[in-house]
């Protein structure tokens, strides 16, 4: 049985549109190049052809793990959460009291974690940290650094 993984709405939609775009134009772009590289003659010496064939298989990998992560795909109902603690897909703002800077985070599942657009998992030691926990308290997050102080300023 396949484990369910717990995406946004956005997200999905995200993933639907580049498993059609692989489809529709990934496979004829490959398609077009196998062509071209078979033009060429003898397929055994060809690189070009070669290549082409490692990419189609490449394309066709990343089209099966995009299909297989859609078919396991729940999306997040968020009423089902009580809006004063910190849940997956909350938005927070918090001080660290170790370097007095605030910072502004959204927990998502591990599949959508992107740091640099401010979205921690909620599997990482930060973001397990975090859950459950409601404005005014003070969290502690073991990372390999040591161990960092957040205050909890605000949930949306």
């Amino acid at each position: 049985m396949a484990n369910f993984v717990y995406l946004s709405k956005e997200r999905i939609r995200e993933l639907e549109k580049e498993l059609n775009e692989l489809k529709l134009n990934g496979r004829k772009s490959i398609a077009q190049r196998i062509a071209e590289a078979r033009s060429h003659g003898d397929l055994s010496e060809n690189a070009e052809y070669d290549a082409a064939k490692e990419e189609q298989g490449l394309l066709e990998l990343k089209i099966s793990k995009l299909e297989d992560l859609l078919s396991r795909a729940q999306i997040i109902d968020l009423s089902v959460f009580p809006k004063d603690q910190v849940h997956i897909l909350s938005t927070i703002t918090v001080k660290n009291l170790n370097n007095k800077k605030t910072f502004k985070y959204t927990l998502v599942s591990p599949e959508e974690a992107d740091l640099d657009k401010g979205k921690i998992a909620i599997s990482s030691p930060v973001g397990a940290a975090f859950m459950n926990k409601k404005i005014g308290e003070v969290v502690e997050a073991r990372v390999p650094a040591g161990v960092i102080k957040f205050e909890i300023l605000s949930i949306e």
